[in-house]
């Protein structure tokens, strides 16, 4: 998955996007403004949720577990898992994270970073 500083990676996703609405366009010759509309917005939500991901993934990683949310217990760090998640454009992403676990209730969440 791209980072949010990988310039190329985005400029590729974005010349990949205008490429197929280009070749749509030809192959839709009579298309309405909302069936461009649409197709625009199928080919840019792609982009969208790579850029929302990369999003999510950015920033510093806690050096510590969160405190429990169920317990306030010390959480501890138990691998990694991926949650499969759709966006509002019906992308699906997976965002693979820490997970963190509670030794004392067995509470377990993926916190941000």
């Amino acid at each position: 998955m791209e980072t949010l500083d990988d310039e190329a990676a985005w400029d590729r996703q974005a010349a990949e996007a205008r490429a197929a609405v280009q070749a749509w366009r030809r192959s839709h010759p009579d298309a309405t403004l909302r069936q461009i509309e649409a197709e625009v917005d199928r080919q840019l939500a792609a982009a969208r949720a790579r850029l929302v991901a990369a999003t999510a993934l950015a920033g510093p990683e806690a050096a510590a577990p969160p405190a429990c949310p169920e317990c306030s217990g010390a959480m501890a760090w138990d691998g990694e898992r991926t949650r499969h998640l759709t966006t509002t454009h019906d992308e699906a992403i997976a965002l693979t994270r820490r997970y963190a676990r509670c030794p004392q209730c067995g509470t377990g969440l993926s916190p941000p970073g």
